[in-house]
């Protein structure tokens, strides 16, 4: 794959690059993962301050997206390495390539641009194609089976729980409807059932179906699942006074990330009114950054403007 390094940028805009690269303090001779690499442009930023006995793994479970970046970051290939994972899978990896401990991770939870711009991919209500909305094209689960095989009360919950839909039953009713006349197969298909749930009065505080999607593309991906068990996992390979930096782009995965740094600043988790704490709590980071996108970055790229960057330092 031959790609004009100055369409990279135009491939994918990496959110908050300097803010977060200059949050992970990189050491040129420290091990750092990228656990979401996508067209490499984090990736790149972090290489380039690396010196020849500096470590870059580069994690993404999208093939096509990994082709790209490793290309692009061809001229490091003494100092980077290319997984082909889902970034769930990142500890245990490390652990089998004899990586004891890591100086720090950007985990970087946004949808790639480039998936959004690829119609095929079928993650982007503005564009027609296919069903899909799979980061990992290789995986099973698509959003057609969703869409078309699970119950209303599945699609209920996953609308209310994973795009906090306040028109989840309206909106499940109307696709179980639909496609017992014919298979919803497209993105489009998907963009009128929603448009035909949802009161006039509703849709004018943005797309009705970006909620739906978003949702939909959660289940898929298993997204909020497994951010959690990584961060944990993650933060555990840390080695002292190495970083962790994570950008979210909603509610969501951002109070997954704030509650899961808060366990390990040895914030108490115990019920209210326990009269001892039991839960064992330690302290094993300090949480010392959480910004948003500047002006600047949001007018240049409106998506990025719910973006949100926690950073901790191990202890």
């Amino acid at each position: 794959m031959v790609i004009n390094m100055k369409n990279y940028d135009e491939i994918h805009y990496s959110v908050m690059k300097t803010e977060a690269i200059d949050a992970l303090e990189i050491k040129p001779d420290g091990i750092y993962v990228d656990c979401t690499t996508g067209a490499g442009g984090h990736s790149y930023s972090i290489a380039e301050k690396l010196s020849s006995k500096g470590r870059l793994i580069c994690f993404d479970q999208d093939k096509n997206a990994l082709a790209i970046a490793r290309e692009r970051l061809s001229e490091f290939s003494d100092r980077v390495e290319f997984v082909n994972s889902n970034f769930s899978e990142a500890g245990n990896i490390l652990d089998a390539m004899g990586i004891e401990g890591i100086d720090g991770v950007l985990i970087d939870l946004g949808v790639s641009s480039m998936q959004l711009r690829e119609a095929e991919r079928g993650f982007a209500y503005m564009l027609d194609g296919p069903l899909d909305m799979r980061m990992n094209p290789d995986a099973e689960l698509s959003a057609y089976d969703v869409v078309n095989r699970y119950s209303e009360g599945e699609l209920r919950r996953i609308l209310k729980e994973w795009g906090e839909e306040k028109f989840a039953a309206a909106i499940a009713k109307k696709i179980v409807a639909r496609r017992e006349k014919e298979e919803i197969k497209s993105t489009f298909d998907l963009v009128s059932v929603v448009e035909s749930a949802v009161p006039a009065a509703a849709k004018k505080g943005g797309h009705p179906a970006k909620r739906t999607f978003q949702a939909i593309r959660i289940e898929v991906n298993m997204e909020l699942l497994v951010i959690k068990p990584t961060l944990d996992a993650l933060i555990g390979k840390l080695n002292r006074d190495g970083v962790i930096a994570v950008i979210t782009f909603h509610s969501l995965e951002d109070r997954i990330v704030k509650h899961t740094f808060a366990e390990k600043t040895g914030k108490c988790t115990c019920p209210p009114g326990f009269p001892v704490c039991v839960c064992g709590c330690k302290a094993e980071i300090k949480v010392y950054k959480d910004i948003s996108p500047c002006k600047e970055e949001i007018e240049k790229n409106p998506p990025s403007h719910s973006a949100r960057l926690r950073c901790a330092k191990k202890l």
